[in-house]
């Protein structure tokens, strides 16, 4: 005889029921669904590269997001992880890809974008007044290395740059300077002054006893061969000092 249940109708049986919670979800506000004055794509055509926060450059670099994130919520997320801007120029590619939603495509359009700014010849307007004209161009090709490279900005009679390149490399506790190579670069370029600058990647922008001395040989250099030393700068990421 069948058990009734309890405040059931006699003679009938209820299936046990399990309480199983329900999985919430919460919608993922995609680019694509967000007004078109508000895609980071539409406004960087529309108003240029100043009107875009670095999250919103970002995601117009990563294109897309991954499931359940979308590519401005991934960009917000890379930038805190890494430290922003800065953080990402001096993260390594193989860091980047051990980022979940970060691929090998986005990793290389991210790569791109952060060696175009060297790559671009904003000497015309570089003349030189100051060691403090100088920084933004011989810092720029230095920042995020881990090891030390020397580079050299050729001027014209007028002070203007007129040329910028590495002339060597070290390890990460020195950077051989070469005065006879740095010369001949100066003189190739047909320049009448020059300066020179290696990076610190310790971050520490403070010469050391060898990078006074080097400075001292270049003044000497210098003057033995006609030209005009503007001085030598000892750059981080993000600060500088003379030598």
């Amino acid at each position: 005889m069948a058990a009734a249940s309890a405040g059931g109708v006699p003679g009938t049986t209820r299936r046990a029921e399990l309480s199983v919670p329900r999985r919430t979800v919460h919608p993922v506000m995609r680019i694509a669904d967000l007004p078109p004055d508000q895609r980071p794509r539409e406004r960087l055509l529309r108003f240029g590269s100043h009107a875009l926060t670095d999250a919103e450059l970002v995601a117009v670099l990563l294109s897309a997001g991954q499931i359940g994130e979308s590519a401005l919520s991934l960009a917000h997320r890379l930038l805190h992880t890494v430290g922003g801007v800065p953080g990402l120029a001096r993260t390594r590619p193989e860091q980047l890809t051990g980022l979940a939603g970060i691929g090998p495509a986005k990793v290389a359009r991210l790569m791109a974008a952060l060696a175009l700014p060297s790559r671009r010849d904003p000497l015309d307007e570089v003349r030189v007044t100051s060691a403090q004209d100088l920084v933004p161009v011989l810092q720029r090709p230095l920042i995020g290395l881990h090891h030390e490279r020397l580079v050299v900005a050729v001027c014209d009679r007028r002070l203007r740059v007129r040329h910028v390149a590495a002339v060597a490399d070290g390890a990460s506790d020195g950077a051989f300077l070469p005065v006879r190579d740095v010369l001949s670069l100066v003189l190739r370029r047909d320049g009448h002054a020059f300066a020179v600058a290696h990076n610190h990647p310790s971050g520490d922008p403070t010469p050391s006893h060898t990078d006074r001395m080097a400075t001292r040989k270049l003044k000497i250099a210098a003057e033995t061969t006609g030209l005009q030393f503007l001085g030598h700068l000892i750059v981080t990421d993000d600060d500088w000092r003379e030598a």
